[in-house]
């Protein structure tokens, strides 16, 4: 039988591999394990998100038309996600189901055990349909989300990208050694797409680096043009023969990204003005305002509307409803713009992902949230029996009679039923509970970014200090003066400033110590660059290193173009700050100044209305007034309402998730996806809002529950 030629390679191929043991490859020779290291940077360890939708689309496939297919899988590429359409698409609809029919198992169960009434079943019903459509909807933009945020993190490296090409560029053209000294000096996802670029070269999908960076480029078109334009300029470069000509279109690419930059953010800021304003109307102030009016309405309504509906609302529907409109307006958010900084590189990363700080505020917390649930815990017999304790007290027994002979709880037995607790005393514990919150999230957020934010303040003022000493640097190596003895003259003459202690390690390592330029800098043990974590200073260095090669003249060039570029990118930022300047403080005082002050005076109204009401009915009931009131009381039973505890409780806990969301959303719109300043600002944001909060509404319920005591002392003789 004649084999065709196909099979013959075919065999022959398979034996030429077993021989070479290319399945091996992978684990040795330079290249393989080269590439291996790089897959294991790309492909880290999977997310929660890609494990289940893995595991749950590996067990039941699910068939996805092309143009969802395509659409997702375009977002599966950008954010480097290790999933297929399919298997996305199964997450959500099982994630749907499961959800879904565990409400509905719940709530028989519930109703065969009478656990509750049938109107409070079709509620749950109804909450857990709401629910899964939630779910659903999240998981099956998990994607988009994810790639947006990597588009984000990689976007805010988009600048440095192209300044790093172009000042390699500019003494060495050379567009492959140029992306490569790029990709090793950024940080992030960036820098990881640029090594793809060219390991897609060296595996064989395209033949030049031009194609492959052509092919990356692809993913930018739409979403960042700049960068795209900018890069075709680096690489048109390479074809003049003019030596001015191509300088001048190198600084033509680094100034059009920084205009598109401006020009985008420009347009974001007016775009954004409306959205953040109805956000702040619909999401916070009307619903706090509404609040007002519940104690009123839930009694009127005969105690239809009961707390869980409240804790429900106020705290689920309603944040997940802002959380919608937030992410809506980050959606629409440009690139290129925000902090460019890897957390992982910081000296005291450590310190960031140590669990330490929540065990401390844990400790602090607890006895707070104590406090908070003392209404209920008095409630509870072995604890008041071992305590030889009655279940309530009031004002007259603890000494306080100006507050009368009202309980300090003031749970209400109807029926069998009890309700409450409808006391000032209790009001005022309540309060301990989102402050225990408030201070357990404070504390933690704030022991693990204080030393982080710091060592990020003193890097940027180091920096903006160096931009100077790098023009001073490229002076002396214009001149002709050694770099190894340039660094040495610099740091004299930059005696007082940060910059100069960094310049005399370099000098003292070089001059006292032997080394060469690049370890006095770089060294493991005793490099300069140690105690001074700054990616422009490394990256500067390398600049100064590699150009140095080619003659002082062109390293002095080489940093004084940095030095130009650092002096024009920060005048950019502060463009960029005085434009959404407006937008940020907007969002900082309706967040940590007027929500807070609103809520705590909201507070304070509905405890004045339940203690009137309370106070009436139970002059009513003693036969004190009989002026008429009687019947028209009937109409307000303090047991069907909304106890102002909950009240309090879902409100305070309403705070905490409305200034996480806006403390995200300000974050974001201000400096792109920068996790560390996030839960900095946090930490500030929640001291702030959460005090004026409490402050508020301790001062309001106070002041109104005396003067509702003073207005109805006349009634009770």
């Amino acid at each position: 039988m004649v084999k065709s030629a196909k099979e013959v390679l075919e065999k022959y191929g398979r034996k030429l591999e077993s021989q070479l043991n290319v399945g091996d490859a992978a684990g040795g020779g330079d290249y393989s394990g080269e590439y291996q290291k790089f897959r294991e940077e790309m492909q880290p360890e999977l997310t929660r998100y890609e494990r289940w939708a893995k595991s749950l689309g590996n067990v039941i496939k699910i068939r996805v038309a092309e143009k969802d297919r395509m659409k997702v899988q375009r977002f599966i590429n950008v954010a480097h996600l290790d999933v297929m359409p399919s298997q996305v698409w199964t997450l959500s609809l099982l994630s749907m189901l499961a959800i879904f029919f565990a409400t509905v198992l719940f709530a028989v169960a519930f109703y065969l055990m009478e656990f509750s009434e049938l109107s409070d079943l079709a509620l749950f019903v109804f909450l857990g349909l709401i629910a899964s459509l939630f779910v659903f909807y999240y998981t099956a933009t998990m994607p988009k989300r994810l790639a947006n945020s990597w588009r984000l993190e990689a976007s805010a490296q988009m600048v440095p990208a192209i300044l790093y090409a172009v000042v390699y560029m500019k003494h060495t053209s050379n567009l492959e050694r140029a992306v490569r000294f790029a990709s090793q000096h950024l940080e992030g996802p960036l820098a990881l797409d640029f090594k793809k670029v060219f390991y897609d070269v060296e595996i064989g999908k395209f033949s030049t680096i031009k194609q492959s960076l052509e092919n990356y480029l692809e993913t930018w078109k739409d979403y960042s043009p700049e960068f795209v334009e900018s890069f075709h300029l680096v690489e048109s470069s390479l074809f003049e023969p003019s030596e001015s000509r191509r300088v001048e279109i190198l600084e033509r690419a680094l100034q059009v990204i920084l205009d598109g930059v401006y020009e985008k953010m420009l347009k974001y800021s007016r775009e954004i003005r409306s959205p953040l304003t109805n956000l702040y109307m619909l999401g916070i102030i009307l619903p706090t305002l509404g609040l007002a009016l519940l104690p009123l309405a839930s009694t009127l309504l005969g105690g239809v509307i009961r707390w869980p509906h409240v804790f429900v609302l106020f705290n689920v529907i309603i944040p997940f409803f802002v959380f919608y409109m937030v992410s809506e307006v980050l959606f629409k958010r440009p690139g290129g713009y925000g902090e460019t900084a890897a957390l992982e590189l910081n000296p005291d990363y450590a310190a960031y992902k140590s669990r330490r700080p929540w065990m401390i505020a844990a400790l602090v917390a607890l006895p707070l949230l104590i406090l908070g649930f003392l209404p209920f815990i008095f409630q509870w017999g072995f604890f008041t029996d071992t305590l030889n304790l009655q279940n309530d007290y009031t004002f007259n027994e603890i000494g306080l009679s100006v507050l009368g002979d009202d309980y300090l709880f003031d749970f209400k037995t109807v029926g069998g039923k009890t309700t409450g607790p409808f006391g000032l005393a209790a009001i005022l514990l309540s309060m301990f509970i989102p402050l225990s919150i408030a201070l357990f999230l404070f504390m933690g957020y704030s022991q693990k970014t204080k030393k982080l934010i710091k060592a990020r303040e003193d890097t940027k003022q180091l920096e903006k200090e160096f931009a100077n000493s790098l023009f001073q640097l490229g002076n002396r190596l214009g001149d002709g003066t050694p770099a190894e003895l340039a660094f040495g003259k610099v740091a004299m003459s930059t005696q007082g400033q940060k910059s100069a202690d960094f310049f005399n390690l370099v000098s003292q390592n070089v001059q006292q110590s032997g080394m060469s330029l690049e370890s006095a800098v770089f060294d493991k043990k005793r490099g300069a660059i140690i105690y001074y974590p700054s990616a422009l200073i490394a990256t500067s260095i390398r600049i100064l290193v590699e150009s140095v090669k080619k003659g002082l003249k062109i390293a002095a060039r080489s940093l004084m173009s940095i030095s130009q570029y650092v002096k024009n990118i920060d005048k950019i930022n502060e463009r960029l700050k005085d434009l959404l300047a407006e937008i940020v403080s907007d969002m900082k005082s309706n967040m940590t100044f007027l929500a807070p002050l609103l809520a705590g005076i909201v507070v304070g109204l509905s405890a004045m209305i339940t203690f009137i009401l309370n106070k009436l009915g139970n002059l009513t009931a003693d036969g004190v007034t009989d002026v008429g009131f009687a019947g028209v009381f009937d109409i307000f039973q303090v047991e069907t309402m909304v106890p102002p505890y909950f009240i309090q409780l879902s409100i305070g806990i309403y705070i905490i998730e409305v200034i996480f969301i806006l403390t995200g959303a300000l974050v974001t719109v201000d400096s792109g996806k920068d996790p560390l300043r996030q839960k900095y600002e946090l930490a500030k944001n929640l001291r702030t809002g959460i005090f004026l909060y409490l402050a508020t509404a301790f001062i309001s319920v106070m002041a109104l529950a005396l003067l509702a005591t003073f207005a109805l002392g006349g009634l009770g003789g």
